[in-house]
């Protein structure tokens, strides 16, 4: 336990900022759809891409468990594998140079990073996704670093399991492919880790092929053509939405961007192996959510930003920035650098006139800071028939259909509106 004492605490400490600023109401996006779902209570059967078939049914089964709101298990939910993903980054770190301080800053500079603190504050799949991928790569990282054969297996299992949460985990296959090349001597443990990612893999196909649904499902969607709108880009922009990456990228990471690109050059000259398998993972991922055509492709990058935190971490421990360690608690103030770009953005033209445009879900706060606490609400947006200047109908479509049922629970639309 004592081993683990800095990753618990870690643990609590992020549990508590992100229930801080975990949001008031249900926000826009596809959260409202999520907590319906659970509220309903009904079992997920099927594996399609957008039902998100072991997420929707462990927000099910916290709510039967614990007897909480649906919303309630849901938060739990999402800020729990929030905080304990956090905690995985400095395993993974430490595990990796065997020195702490690093690794605590790492898994600070993730836990605040944008991105992933913005889905720690809603309802959203991507911290439980994020949570089974950093046991995925802790897996692969002890079995370089440990050489313990057990983690080999582990790894096609904690990969295996993604898949059920979040099928864009398929990008991260063939690095788990090369990962098993390197450790073929390990027959015994090789061979049964293929397969047992194998039986995983293969048995979303039959359990929706075994309901009528067509092969092709548990990767493609009905709801939109966004993997063919991503291939007819111009040159134009596939430029601007790699240099929209770039600018994640830094929101992300700030100047803890530049250790991250030291520790990339550092892995490669002294773990070519393991840098192979993370720089392919990192690769696909990266390229993938760069140019997928969709409105919220950040969050596709939260795979690539797990890699990247491992990156910083190992990249402060090279001994040219030893010196460094005095400074790290700078790390601490990654919150008020999102302040002060929202004020910053707010003294533009263009600012305020975005702020104006989408003040309707909270203007630009919505899309600057990571906190949600305070936030505008989708039922309460839709209860009083509000109007937005740009089209959320799928957004309305679930607000109704949840407040309908509600409503039949005994919920007053003053009730309503709080939640």
């Amino acid at each position: 336990m004592k081993k683990y004492l800095s990753a618990i605490v870690l643990f609590f400490i992020f549990l508590g900022i992100y229930y801080i600023g975990s949001f008031t109401k249900i926000p826009f996006g596809d959260c409202v759809g999520f907590v319906l779902f659970v509220e309903k209570g009904e079992f997920e059967t099927a594996a399609v891409s957008t039902s998100h078939f072991l997420y929707a049914n462990t927000g099910i089964f916290i709510k039967n468990l614990t007897g909480l709101h649906a919303i309630e298990a849901s938060r739990f939910l999402v800020i729990a594998s929030g905080a304990a993903t956090v905690a995985l980054i400095y395993v993974i770190v430490k595990t990796i140079t065997k020195t702490q301080w690093n690794a605590i800053t790492a898994a600070f500079v993730f836990g605040f990073s944008f991105s992933f603190w913005r889905n720690a504050e809603i309802v959203e799949v991507y911290t439980y996704n994020c949570l089974w991928v950093s046991l995925f790569f802790l897996s692969m990282v002890k079995a370089f670093i440990e050489k313990k054969n057990i983690h080999i297996i582990l790894s096609s299992l904690f990969l295996g399991i993604s898949l059920w949460i979040h099928i864009q985990n398929i990008l991260l296959i063939p690095a788990l492919l090369l990962f098993l090349f390197y450790f073929r001597k390990e027959k015994h443990y090789a061979y049964s880790s293929f397969i047992l990612f194998a039986l995983l893999f293969s048995s979303l196909f039959i359990l929706n092929m075994s309901q009528g649904l067509s092969f092709r499902s548990s990767y493609s969607s009905d709801q939109g053509k966004w993997i063919e709108d991503s291939l007819q880009q111009t040159p134009v922009q596939l430029v601007k939405d790699l240099l929209q990456s770039f600018i994640y990228l830094i929101y992300n990471f700030n100047i803890f961007t530049f250790f991250g690109i030291t520790g990339i050059g550092l892995l490669y000259k002294t773990n070519r192996k393991m840098f192979t398998v993370f720089f392919i993972a990192a690769l696909l991922v990266y390229g993938f959510s760069t140019f997928y055509l969709v409105s919220d492709n950040y969050v596709f990058f939260l795979p690539f930003n797990i890699i990247f935190a491992l990156s910083i971490g190992y990249g402060l421990s090279s001994v040219k920035y030893t010196s460094f360690k005095k400074f790290s608690w700078i790390c601490l103030l990654i919150p008020l650098g999102y302040v002060f770009a929202y004020h910053t953005v707010l003294l533009t033209e263009k600012g305020k006139d975005a702020d104006t445009f989408k003040k309707y879900k909270g203007g630009m706060s919505y899309y600057l800071l990571p906190w949600m606490n305070n936030n505008v609400g989708i039922l309460e947006f839709t209860i009083d028939h509000k109007v937005s200047p740009e089209p959320i109908n799928s957004m309305i479509a679930g607000a109704k259909e949840y407040i309908m049922l509600l409503k039949s629970k005994g919920y007053t639309e003053d009730e309503i509106r709080k939640l």
